[in-house]
C-alpha cells in the first residue's frame, strides 16, 4: 500500500490554479452589467475625458447574471431618441458560448494545453470593449467571442480534478476550485463599479480584466501540470499516493477512450443528475437576476446602492461551501455513511430548503424586508451545497468522461436558462404586484421540489460500468459470441437422429441372435426421431 501524501502538496496548488482561474473568468463573464451602465452614464466615470460611449443613446434592458451597481439586474435607461432594445439572448450568448464550445481534452493531451489557449485567446478579446465600436452588435461579437474561449475551459477544469484528486479527497479539492465562483462574483461586484468611478473609467474594466487573464496565463504556465507521471514539481511520495488510490478505483488509460454514447445517453444517473442540475441553474439564475427586481418592485429597496449587500449570498454561498464540505469528510473519513446516501442528503437540503424559502419571501411584504434579505442569505447558504452532490458527483460516476459529461450538463443547463426571463416576463407584468411574484416563486419551488425526487429516487454516486476504457471491446466482444451462438447447429436434432441411428443398431443385433419365435411376442422399439421414450415389456 503506498504511503499517505503530503497534507499540503502539488495537488492542492493545481486546486488553486482552478479557483484562480474560476475567479478570473467570472470577473471577466459578470463586469459586462457594470460596464454597459459605466458606458450608458457619463456621471459613473469622474474621468471626462472618455468620449461619450456607443450604448448612451439606446434603451438598454440588462438582463445578465444580477451585476449590480447603481442599477438594478433588469436595468431600464431612459433615452433622448427612440427606444432601441438589446434582447436579453444577446448579452447572454457569451454565456451559452460558453457551454456549447467545449473542446474536450483528452486523457493524452490533458487540459493544461487548452486552458491556457483559452485564457489567451480570451484576454485581447476582453481588451477590445476598450475600443468604442460603432453600434451593440460589436459589443455582443466580443462577449460572443469570450464564450467561446472560455467554453473550452469547462470540461478542462473536470478533466483536471479528475486526474488530480483521490478518491477521498475528490469533495475537498472539488470545492477549493469551484468556490472560485463566489469569489469572482464579489471581486466583481466589489471591483467593478470603483474601477469605473476612478481617473481611468469605464475603460479600465476591460483593462484590468484582461490582465488579471494573462496573469493567470503566466501562474498556470509555470505551475499547471496535465497529470501526476508528467509533473516536474511532484514529489515521489505524493505521485504515488494519487496513482495508487486512482488506479484503486477506476483505470487510468493512457491512450483515447472511446466513447460509450449510447451508455451514456441511456445512464439512468447521468439523467437524474442533469434533471436536478438544470433546476439548481433556474434557481441561480431566479435568484441573480430575478430576485433585485422583486426587492424593488415590491419592497422598494435598493439594494444595489452597497456592492456588499449586493454580493452577500455570494459571500454566504462561498463561505457555507466549506462547510459543506466539512460535514461531508467527516461523514466519509468516519464511515458514518455511504457517498451516494450522504450527497442525495447534500442534495435534499440545497434543494427543498430553498424552495421553501422561496415560498416564505413571496409572502412577505414592504413591512418584513430585514426578513427578506435574511432568508435570502439562509437561501444561498443552503443552496452552496449542489455543487457537491451535483458538479462533483460526475467525476464519481465517470471519471474518464468527466469532460464530456460536464459539457452535456453545461449545454442543457444553459440552454434552459434563458427561458427563465421570459417566464418570468409573461407572468409578471407588473413589478409592483406581489400575487404575481407568489406564483413565479412557487413554480420554482415545484420545480425544485419535484427534480430532487428524480434524483432522490435514480440518483447515484456509483462508478459506472461504462466508464471502462475496454467497455467497448466487452460489448463488441459480448455481441460477437452471441452472434456465434446462433451460427451453431441444432444440437438437440443431432441427438435425435444418433438415438434413432442407435435403436435400429440395437434391434438389428437383436434380430441375428434370437429366434424367429420369440421375435414376434419381442416389442418393437419405437424408433420415431420424435419419441425417444423406449418402452419394453416383460
Amino acid at each position: 500500500m503506498a504511503a499517505k501524501g503530503p497534507q499540503l502538496g502539488i495537488r492542492h496548488v493545481q486546486a488553486a490554479l482552478l479557483f484562480l482561474n474560476l475567479a478570473v473568468n467570472y470577473i471577466v463573464r459578470l463586469n459586462v452589467g457594470v460596464l454597459v451602465v459605466a458606458m450608458t452614464e457619463e456621471k459613473v466615470t469622474s474621468n471626462q475625458s472618455f468620449p461619450v460611449p456607443y450604448l448612451n443613446r439606446i434603451f438598454i434592458w440588462v438582463n445578465l447574471y444580477g451585476y449590480l451597481y447603481d442599477h438594478y439586474a433588469i436595468t431600464a435607461i431612459r433615452v433622448d431618441r427612440g427606444r432601441e432594445i438589446i434582447h436579453p439572448f444577446q448579452l447572454q450568448l457569451g454565456i451559452f458560448a460558453d457551454a456549447d464550445s467545449g473542446q474536450l481534452p483528452g486523457p493524452k493531451s490533458g487540459g493544461q494545453d487548452v486552458h491556457d489557449r483559452a485564457n489567451l485567446r480570451r484576454s485581447p478579446a476582453k481588451r477590445l470593449h476598450a475600443f468604442g465600436y460603432p453600434d451593440r452588435r460589436a459589443f455582443c461579437l466580443i462577449r460572443l467571442c469570450q464564450g467561446v474561449c472560455q467554453g473550452l475551459m469547462v470540461p478542462c477544469r473536470h478533466e483536471h480534478l479528475a486526474k488530480w484528486s483521490p478518491p477521498a479527497e475528490l469533495e475537498q479539492m472539488g470545492v477549493i476550485a469551484y468556490s472560485g465562483i463566489y469569489c469572482g462574483t464579489v471581486l466583481a461586484l466589489l471591483g467593478s463599479g470603483y474601477i469605473a468611478n476612478s481617473s481611468i473609467g469605464w475603460t479600465g474594466i476591460s483593462y484590468v480584466s484582461a490582465a488579471s487573464c494573462l496573469c493567470w496565463c503566466m501562474l498556470f504556465f509555470f505551475w499547471g501540470e496535465n497529470d501526476p507521471s508528467s509533473s516536474y514539481w511532484i514529489g515521489d511520495v505524493e505521485r504515488n499516493h494519487i496513482e495508487s488510490s486512482l488506479n484503486s478505483g477506476h483505470t487510468c488509460p493512457k491512450g483515447d477512450i472511446p466513447v460509450p454514447w449510447q451508455a451514456i445517453i441511456s445512464s439512468v444517473p447521468f439523467r437524474a443528475l442533469v434533471v436536478v442540475n438544470c433546476a439548481h441553474h433556474w434557481d441561480d439564475s431566479t435568484m441573480e437576476v430575478q430576485i433585485p427586481s422583486y426587492l424593488h418592485g415590491v419592497l422598494h429597496m435598493s439594494i444595489t446602492k452597497n456592492g456588499l449587500t449586493s454580493s452577500l449570498h455570494y459571500l454566504v454561498r462561498w463561505i457555507m461551501s466549506h462547510v459543506y464540505i466539512l460535514i461531508a469528510h467527516m461523514a466519509i473519513v468516519g464511515e458514518l455513511i455511504r457517498p451516494t446516501p450522504l450527497k442525495k442528503w447534500i442534495v435534499t437540503v440545497s434543494t427543498w430548503g430553498p424552495a421553501l424559502l422561496y415560498i416564505a419571501i413571496g409572502f412577505l411584504d414592504r413591512t418584513n424586508a430585514g426578513w427578506v434579505v435574511t432568508l435570502m442569505a439562509i437561501k444561498a447558504g443552503l443552496s452552496a451545497g449542489s455543487s457537491i452532490g451535483g458538479t462533483m458527483n460526475i467525476i464519481a460516476l465517470a471519471p474518464n468522461h468527466s469532460a464530456l459529461l460536464m459539457s452535456i450538463l453545461c449545454v442543457l443547463s444553459d440552454v434552459l436558462t434563458p427561458l427563465n426571463p421570459l417566464i418570468t416576463g409573461a407572468i409578471v407584468t407588473d413589478p409592483a404586484n406581489r400575487s404575481q411574484w407568489q406564483i413565479v416563486f412557487c413554480l420554482i419551488a415545484l420545480v425544485l421540489f419535484l427534480s430532487n425526487w428524480v434524483y432522490i429516487i435514480w440518483g447515484s454516486s456509483e462508478l459506472q460500468p461504462w466508464d471502462a476504457d475496454d467497455f467497448l471491446h466487452k460489448c463488441s466482444v459480448e455481441c460477437s459470441e452471441k452472434e456465434d451462438v446462433k451460427d451453431l447447429p441444432d444440437l438437440s436434432n443431432n441427438a435425435k437422429v444418433m438415438h434413432r441411428d442407435l435403436c435400429q443398431r440395437v434391434t438389428d443385433r437383436i434380430d441375428k441372435v434370437i429366434s424367429k419365435q420369440q421375435k414376434n411376442i419381442r416389442p418393437k422399439l419405437n424408433t420415431d426421431g420424435n419419441n425417444v421414450n423406449i418402452k419394453i415389456k416383460d
